[in-house]
């Protein structure tokens, strides 16, 4: 199944992701050239409706582009949020 990517609910904590990434990071001026507004409609046949949720088509290109841009080999160190 075709997983989404969706804002978490604010549970314990006062957490802006923009109050800690500077305005002039690499990861700003990749985002402002990155539109994956079509990936989900164009990957949406090669998934099944069944089973497990994957993660969002486009959340996993963002990683993987923030991946090699920052030299980030490992899944675990990605997943894990170590930037």
């Amino acid at each position: 199944m075709m997983g989404s990517q969706v804002a978490p609910a604010q549970l314990f904590y006062d957490f802006c992701l923009d109050d800690h990434v500077p305005d002039d990071h690499l990861l700003r001026r990749i985002d402002q050239f990155l539109d994956l507004e079509s990936v989900r409609t164009e990957l949406k046949p090669f998934y099944s409706t069944i089973g497990r949720r994957s993660i969002a088509p486009e959340l996993m290109m963002r990683m993987l582009i923030i991946g090699y841009c920052m030299g980030i080999r490992s899944e675990r160190r990605m997943a894990g949020g170590h930037l």
